[in-house]
């Protein structure tokens, strides 16, 4: 506890508490510059026996991070247990991380890969998963900023409903809604839940809205997996079918649910480094679709 307070002390926004019944930490470290290149999450659960008789389980959350960038920097963690039984390390392992970081930033080395990628090998989802619809490469922010290059000072924020958190194997989910008629607010939305330090620390912000244009009669629509392959797209396809569980009534079903518009879905997923495999899949649209009833 006192370890904890500390961190929370020293770090201040840069430290979020994702779940504190199990225990389950994120902090945002930099390589110190006023714009920051070179950016990593450490999420840490801390088990019963910390410090004196487990180490933290730890996950290391980079786009750039992968191959030998990632065994090094394990292997120094791990190093750093070692030379440390029984004491707390979590604050020499963010310090090694940001010396790790600062390094890069002195070096020579192109900027960071930015782009995102799953946690979880695609392999293990024996489902294919097809789309007719190609979802958004682009960073969403910068989508965004282009295609709502109008003002939108006037534009309102509308309610955000946040949905009640999944967990499984410590991995959790959690879905937010929102209604919106214009992609400005899409984007007003998104950046309203970024500024939440623990959704913006999440693994993965997935998302889909659905706009129907009456003027045209047709659907402005679009999709992000933010690194979870085809996540996204899934999510899209489940607010155009409305696949729902039988046990509604099939007036709600079908009035209410099946081709939903003008609504923009976010499912957060924290990764507490236990592998899912395809089940991550049915939690994200279990989350969306809970909400979505609710």
């Amino acid at each position: 506890i006192d370890e904890i307070e500390a961190l929370s002390s020293i770090y201040g926004e840069d430290w979020c508490v994702v779940d504190e019944d199990e225990k389950i930490y994120c902090i945002k470290i930099t390589d110190c510059l006023d714009q920051p290149k070179w950016t990593l999450c450490l999420q840490v659960i801390l088990p019963p026996g910390y410090p004196t008789e487990e180490p933290p389980i730890y996950q290391l959350n980079a786009p750039w991070l992968r191959g030998q960038d990632y065994t090094e920097l394990a292997n120094s963690l791990e190093e750093i247990y070692l030379q440390n039984l029984g004491e707390s390390i979590l604050y020499l392992w963010v310090e090694k991380i940001r010396e790790v970081l600062i390094e890069k930033a002195q070096s020579s080395e192109p900027e960071p890969d930015i782009k995102k990628t799953t946690e979880e090998a695609d392999e293990d989802d024996g489902e294919d998963f097809v789309l007719d619809y190609e979802p958004i490469k682009e960073d969403p922010i910068k989508l965004l900023n282009y295609m709502t290059s109008e003002s939108q000072e006037d534009e309102e924020l509308p309610p955000i409903h946040h949905g009640n958190p999944i967990t499984d194997r410590r991995s959790t989910f959690q879905a937010h809604l929102a209604p919106v008629v214009t992609t400005r607010q899409v984007k007003r939305v998104l950046e309203k839940l970024y500024e939440n330090k623990k959704i913006a620390s999440a693994t993965h912000n997935i998302y889909a809205y659905r706009i129907y244009c009456e003027d045209k009669q047709t659907f402005l629509q679009d999709c992000e997996d933010d690194g979870e392959t085809a996540a996204g797209g899934r999510l899209l396809h489940l607010m155009q079918t409305g696949h729902l569980p039988i046990t509604l009534p099939i007036s709600f079903c079908y009035s209410h649910i099946l081709n939903v518009h003008n609504v923009l879905v976010v499912v957060s997923r924290w990764y507490g480094g236990i592998l899912l495999g395809p089940d991550r899949f049915k939690h994200i649209n279990n989350c969306a679709r809970n909400v979505l009833v609710e």
